[in-house]
C-alpha cells in the first residue's frame, strides 16, 4: 500500500497541493497535519508509522515535509525501513524501494552530513580568527576587574555576606562566588 504524508507548519497554509501530488503518485491513504516540523510529536506521522506494514511505501512531496533535520530524516527512514517499508520523495526523486534509490538516499545523507560538519568547522575557524584579532564573543562580564577586586575585599576584609554583596552589585550570588 502507498501511504502519503503531507504537512504544513501553520494553520493558514494549505495542504491541497501536497495531497493532490500524493494522490497523483498513487497514495491510497494520506496522513495530513498542520504542525511545525520541529515538533517530534506529530500525531499523524505517528499514526502512519504505526500502520506501516511490510511492503508499504511512504510517499512525501519533499523530504522536508517529513523531517526538519538530516538526523530526524535518517531516524524516520530507519523506522520505515525496520517495518519492511520503503520511502519515496517526489521532489528529490528518492525511492528507497530500489537499490539505486537507497544508494542515492545515502549519498545525499552523506553530503548533507559533510556540509553540516563543514559549516561547524568554518564557524570554529571564524571564531578563532576573530579571537586572534582581539575580538571576544559571548556575553560581557557582569563585573569589571575593579568591581571583582572590590567584591573580594568586601568578602575577605569586611566579612560581608555573599547575598549582601550580590545585592549591592545587582548580580547573582554565583557571580560573586566566581569573582
Amino acid at each position: 500500500m502507498i501511504l502519503g504524508y503531507a504537512r504544513v507548519s501553520t494553520d493558514d497554509q494549505n495542504l491541497d497541493a501536497q495531497t493532490d501530488a500524493l494522490s497523483a503518485a498513487g497514495a491510497q491513504r494520506i496522513f495530513a497535519e498542520r504542525i511545525s516540523g520541529s515538533k517530534r510529536q506529530r500525531p499523524e506521522l505517528d499514526r502512519l508509522l504505526d500502520q506501516l506494514r511490510d511492503g508499504d511505501v511512504v510517499v512525501v512531496t519533499k523530504y522536508d515535509r517529513l523531517a526538519r533535520s538530516l538526523r530526524d530524516l535518517l531516524e524516520i527512514v530507519e523506522l520505515i525501513d525496520a517495518r519492511g517499508a520503503g520511502f519515496r520523495s517526489l521532489a528529490e526523486d528518492i525511492d528507497t524501494t530500489t537499490p539505486a534509490g537507497r544508494l542515492i538516499f545515502h549519498v545525499f545523507a552523506s553530503i548533507a552530513q559533510f556540509e553540516r560538519e563543514r559549516i561547524s568547522e568554518r564557524t570554529r575557524e571564524g571564531l578563532e580568527a576573530a579571537k586572534k584579532r582581539g575580538r571576544v564573543g559571548g556575553r560581557p562580564p557582569a563585573l569589571s576587574e575593579a568591581q571583582k577586586a572590590e567584591v573580594r575585599h568586601m568578602r575577605d576584609t569586611e566579612l560581608r555576606p555573599i547575598a549582601d554583596i550580590a545585592a549591592l552589585f545587582r548580580v547573582s550570588a554565583k557571580t560573586v562566588h566566581r569573582a
